[in-house]
């Protein structure tokens, strides 16, 4: 009878552990489902459908993007965290819901822990934008600007506590002068306040600001990243310009899943991204957005949080931005 009874435990473990990989080769076994904290039509949200009409193909599964943005991404997250932990419910992102808003709000319907990073979609280099018909014509004209008037210059972001304006502040505390922040509602709202000389300047990327400039309605002083970029040589990096050398201004969009999702759903996710990014069409639209990939792993992308919630936490700190 005890052998019986061995037998039987070994093999009702040995099922469970089949059924367990054969459930997790299979994933998914259903629709996917992507909440976004981006509005429809935005850069991260144009992104976001290439890749996933092409896991759509290689998952044999519809893969829906629902876009809820708003509230800092706080309503997305919301919807995220109910979710199943199997990898049928992401959440897509601005890495700062992990890196910096954490630190901005004393209460938040989420917490760090309360999801696994699986990849970011793509990372970005700011340039900083100003009128076309502006007389700066380098990053120097609008530091010694605004040391010739504190707080006279200024400076506009999509909204509160976001990446362009922690690295404003970032950029104030760094050349050490002072200017004013303007926060706007979206992106192209600020673009065009920048073109028509409302706001002085403002972070940008291609995706969100180059159709501006390349109309000639905005020009680009300086590229706040380390090296200048192939696609825009004649834009020097903060540094060549006359300002702080070494500034850097960045942002990342990526994909999150419930924490306790499977390690190897979460890898299986991570890689099938990875190799949409290297099929041979999509590099080109990522340029076209003045993105650039971050192919790295769920572990990697763990330590990425941990490291930049440590500067911002301080950032954070040092500037007193607090959003409750």
């Amino acid at each position: 009878m005890r052998k019986l009874v061995y037998f039987l435990a070994a093999a009702g473990s040995t099922l469970l552990v089949h059924t367990a990989a054969l459930a997790q080769q299979e994933f998914p076994t259903r629709p996917v489902r992507i909440i976004s904290a981006f509005s429809t039509g935005s850069g991260p949200d144009a992104m976001l459908r290439i890749v996933a009409e092409r896991l759509s193909k290689k998952w044999g599964q519809p893969v829906v993007v629902e876009n809820k943005p708003g509230g800092s991404g706080f309503i997305a997250a919301s919807e995220v965290k109910r979710a199943a932990a199997d990898g049928s419910t992401l959440f897509h992102a601005d890495g700062l819901n992990f890196t910096a808003i954490p630190y901005m709000y004393s209460k938040m319907p989420y917490k760090v822990e309360d999801f696994a990073p699986i990849v970011p979609l793509h990372h970005s280099y700011f340039f900083i934008a100003v009128s076309a018909q502006s007389n700066w014509n380098s990053v120097g004209d609008l530091l010694a600007a605004a040391r010739a008037k504190p707080g006279r210059v200024t400076y506009g972001s999509w909204q509160i506590g976001s990446v362009a304006h922690l690295n404003g502040a970032a950029l104030e505390d760094t050349a050490k002068v002072k200017m004013t922040h303007v926060p706007f509602k979206d992106n192209s709202q600020l673009y065009t306040s920048v073109a028509n000389r409302e706001v002085d300047w403002a972070f940008a990327t291609a995706g969100s600001a180059g159709a501006l400039q390349k109309a000639g309605k905005l020009k680009f002083l300086a590229l706040a990243g380390p090296e200048r970029l192939s696609t825009h040589t004649s834009v020097p990096v903060v540094g060549e310009g006359g300002g702080p050398a070494g500034f850097e201004a960045s942002g990342w969009v990526g994909l999150f899943a419930p924490a306790g999702t499977p390690k190897t759903t979460v890898a299986k996710i991570n890689a099938d991204v990875i190799s949409v990014y290297k099929q041979p069409d999509v590099p080109p639209k990522m340029v076209d957005f003045g993105y650039m990939p971050l192919l790295i792993t769920p572990e990697e992308a763990a330590a990425k949080v941990k490291s930049e919630g440590a500067a911002y936490a301080r950032l954070v700190k040092e500037i007193g931005l607090t959003l409750d």
